[in-house]
């Protein structure tokens, strides 16, 4: 089985950072934190043009995660700087079995 320990999001914006996308890797997901750090930089090259402006990052999965359901989130810092990470969707419990929360009306 292959375990999930980094993958790779690429973002291209505006030029202004006001609208901002995932744009498409040649590869996502890497066994290696390390594996990720090294197509890196041939991705980022390969996607420069897409958008004004294109960040690329290598974000951290746990191992462990690769059961449950991960949300993948993102920003980009006023300094300029891509953060994202996957983290666990919280499991919710209807009559003690999981299941979509309830829906309440206004």
């Amino acid at each position: 089985m292959e375990h999930i320990a980094a993958l790779l999001l690429i973002i291209g914006c505006s030029a202004d950072l006001k609208q901002c996308v995932e744009l498409p890797s040649p590869a996502t997901v890497f066994e290696t934190a390390e594996e990720c750090q090294q197509t890196l930089p041939v991705s980022l090259r390969d996607v420069q043009g897409a958008r004004p402006r294109v960040f690329a990052t290598c974000i951290p999965v746990d191992p462990a995660m690769e059961e449950e359901d991960a949300e993948l989130t993102w920003d980009i810092t006023p300094d300029g700087r891509l953060v994202g990470s996957v983290d666990a969707v919280p499991k919710v419990l209807v009559n003690g079995q999981p299941g979509k929360a309830p829906v309440v009306q206004p």
